[in-house]
């Protein structure tokens, strides 16, 4: 096995820990063992230990409360994680990321309109008219809205496994969602194009839900890819 694959100790310690859990019939919320009775049990020293937490932590598995201790994490029952070392992105990557989102999130749509009930309609409404307020330049709020909606319309769906893939992509490239907003640099024919995919839902209209989903995100894509290639001088 040569050096670049062969698993570090801190590697070996995660797995360890999330087998800990997994046998132990750990829940979220559930506290664990100490920092000290951890590092007794698997025989390293605290800092390799306290490396290992952290890569937990970072994927949502366990959460690390000071004063208080460690908990198993919301996310431990996820089966799709985010990857906390993912470097940072190129522009063909990015568009790859956005070509990604044009595969998944279409039919989502579309699976939305079918079996959405009144109530997750009508919080999925508010979650645009909550956008509508941060048009004005606020785009830290109407970024982190604007992905609600995203990861609402997917969570409606009803397949829990892409509700997750959507929402690791959306979580794992927060950062390039935050740069597409600005690069795109036109918040209101954005929030237009939300409202018109929020309308196909609300009418039950799965091909039209499917098809203004698809037409929201290459439009998106579009703009990139020609921003990115021939940049305003």
């Amino acid at each position: 096995m040569s050096e670049v694959t062969r698993p570090t100790l801190s590697d070996a310690l995660t797995e360890r820990m999330l087998e800990l859990i997994r046998t132990g019939g750990h829940r979220p919320g559930d506290r664990l063992p100490s920092t000290r009775v951890l590092s007794e049990r698997f025989a390293v020293t605290t800092p390799t230990l306290r490396e290992a937490l952290r890569r937990l932590e970072a994927t949502g598995a366990i959460e690390m409360r000071h004063g208080s201790g460690i908990y198993v994490g919301a996310d431990i029952e996820r089966l799709v994680l985010p990857n906390p070392n993912m470097r940072e992105m190129h522009a063909a990557q990015l568009l790859e990321l956005l070509g990604a989102r044009i595969v998944i999130e279409p039919p989502l749509a579309a699976m939305a309109a079918e079996r959405a009930n009144g109530a997750e309609l009508a919080a999925l409404e508010q979650v645009l008219d909550a956008a509508a307020r941060h048009l004005d330049g606020k785009d830290a709020e109407l970024h982190d809205t604007n992905m609600t909606f995203h990861r609402a319309t997917a969570r409606l769906a009803g397949n829990s496994v892409l509700h997750e893939v959507v929402d690791s992509l959306l979580t794992v490239h927060g950062p390039e969602q935050r740069e597409i907003l600005q690069i795109f640099d036109d918040r209101r024919r954005d929030h237009d194009e939300h409202l018109s995919i929020l309308e196909a839902i609300v009418a039950r209209d799965a091909a039209a839900a499917e098809e203004r989903m698809r037409a929201h995100l290459v439009d998106v894509k579009t703009v990139i890819e020609q921003r990115l290639h021939h940049p305003p001088k």
